[in-house]
């Protein structure tokens, strides 16, 4: 198999409503990515996801400086490709963010394309680890631009839908009002249910020591990104004086980063995105190194799933997945089945990253 075309877009995908954390507001998603089509007639198709910048950017990266490293390439050759990629004259000036996003678009159109042609979903060329359906956690009411009671209500709507975990953010100016939103969903929801606690990067170490330690008496599940990712000291010192588990992962772009994190035990759940590091070939290669350490992966799910379900499923070490629905339902021609909070692995081949053809249509930015 050869492929004889590469064609970089990216879409404008709007959210069913806006949505902020402790540093971003977005009405809408940017997919950016790239269709690999191939001399047999399959097409493969990988994207990345942004909050709508920079889109342009990694389209323009793809086309300009990895198509021309593509061309006349058999797929399934994928790790030598990676290679080749990660190594290009980009190398030069970026070895994470919008390189490695772009590297990601093309690793996942690559593996897509390796499961279509084995008529085969990519969790079990990967290697199933799991049985038909992934537990998951839901994200998509814990937003910070949310009222307390807009939370709780559709919280509540959540656990009677049968999801057993969610996640809030937190990162208010003043971390009082933080202490006080958490309480509040805490008594809301009960014991009973998984609750984690999402910083976004906002406090330093000091705001984290006195309010990580705070927060311990609501049982949080985790306490997600609570320092900037560079700061690997700062974490290991956070995760030595804290009970409640320390997460990190979804602005972290190379197994090397993650590799530094477990040797200083400064995280313990790793929360690898497939969309931010190099794609399915780093994303495992993380995983799996993470597993030496006895350490969980429970991704960060900037694809809204469609790509880490089958990671997960191929994954012994990755127990759980996160949900986030506020985009994309209608986008993907073989959407997340999510039924009573557990995630029913696909049976089609590919990725799951195939678009309806109207939707992608519509949605491109010429």
């Amino acid at each position: 198999m050869k492929i004889t075309k590469v064609d970089p877009y990216y879409l404008r995908v709007p959210m069913r409503r806006k949505v902020a954390d402790s540093f971003n507001v977005a009405a809408h998603v940017g997919l950016a990515g790239v269709q690999l089509f191939t001399d047999e007639g399959l097409v493969g198709n990988g994207f990345t996801a942004t909050l709508a910048a920079g889109d342009d950017l990694i389209r323009d990266t793809i086309a300009g400086y990895y198509a021309p490293l593509l061309m006349g390439r058999d797929p399934h050759y994928v790790k030598q490709i990676w290679h080749d990629l990660y190594w290009s004259p980009l190398h030069w000036v970026g070895r994470q963010g919008i390189t490695t996003m772009a590297m990601a678009a093309v690793d996942i159109a690559l593996w897509d394309l390796i499961a279509k042609a084995a008529e085969q979903p990519l969790w079990a060329v990967l290697g199933g680890a799991k049985a038909k359906k992934i537990k998951t956690y839901n994200t998509d009411a814990g937003w910070l631009n949310m009222s307390v009671n807009e939370m709780t209500t559709y919280m509540k709507q959540i656990i009677d839908q049968g999801w057993t975990g969610v996640k809030m953010k937190v990162g208010k100016p003043d971390p009082r009002e933080d202490y006080e939103r958490v309480r509040a969903v805490r008594k809301s929801i009960g014991d009973k249910v998984d609750l984690m606690v999402d910083v976004n990067q906002t406090w330093d170490l000091n705001t984290a020591m006195v309010w990580g330690k705070r927060l311990e008496e609501f049982q949080i599940g985790w306490l997600e990104e609570p320092l900037a990712p560079e700061d690997i000291r700062s974490h290991r010192i956070l995760a030595r004086e804290l009970n409640t588990p320390i997460a990190l992962g979804e602005h972290i772009y190379s197994k090397e980063v993650f590799r530094d994190y477990l040797m200083e035990e400064a995280v313990e759940i790793i929360q690898v995105d497939v969309t931010r590091v190099a794609g399915v070939t780093e994303w495992m290669q993380t995983a799996d190194m993470a597993g030496c350490f006895n350490c969980p992966v429970i991704p960060h799910t900037a694809d809204g799933g469609h790509v880490h379900q089958h990671l997960v499923a191929a994954t012994q070490n990755s127990p759980m997945q996160e949900t986030v629905l506020p985009y994309g339902v209608e986008l993907f021609l073989h959407p997340v089945d999510i039924r009573e909070g557990w995630l029913h692995i696909p049976e089609d081949p590919g990725a799951s990253t195939e678009f309806k053809p109207e939707q992608f249509a519509k949605l491109r930015v010429a």
